[in-house]
């Protein structure tokens, strides 16, 4: 049996090169599939995620006392981890009932209440 040509090494080179290529852009392809479907679903939460509250009570500690009215996207609110949402009217109730304001959103400002 004789030795290959050189020319049939070349070509034989040739097909592994293009075998392997395309094993590895099927897999690259596999890899753009996945984030463009992470993506979606990201972009679909984002879609469907319900609006921020307009404004929030937070609770004491012993979960029975409101100790601040806050505006909806506030970051003292958020850092507190005891807030829950309210209506208007009901922010508005509980600065009359002697609700202290926060005092880095100042809900009490945004709601018009003068005391």
């Amino acid at each position: 049996m004789s030795e290959p040509s050189r020319l049939e090494l070349l070509r034989f080179t040739r097909r592994v090169v293009v075998q392997q290529a395309t094993a590895a852009l099927r897999q690259i392809d596999g890899w753009i599939a996945d984030e463009e479907r992470r993506e979606a679903e990201r972009r679909r939460g984002l879609e469907q995620r319900p609006a921020p509250p307009e404004w929030l009570v937070q609770r004491g500690l012993n979960r029975n006392n409101v100790d601040a009215v806050h505006c909806g996207e506030c970051w003292a609110a958020a850092k507190s981890g005891r807030c829950r949402p309210v209506s208007r009217e009901q922010a508005l109730a509980a600065l009359q009932q002697g609700v202290a304001a926060c005092v880095h959103c100042r809900p009490d400002t945004a709601l018009g209440f003068l005391e």
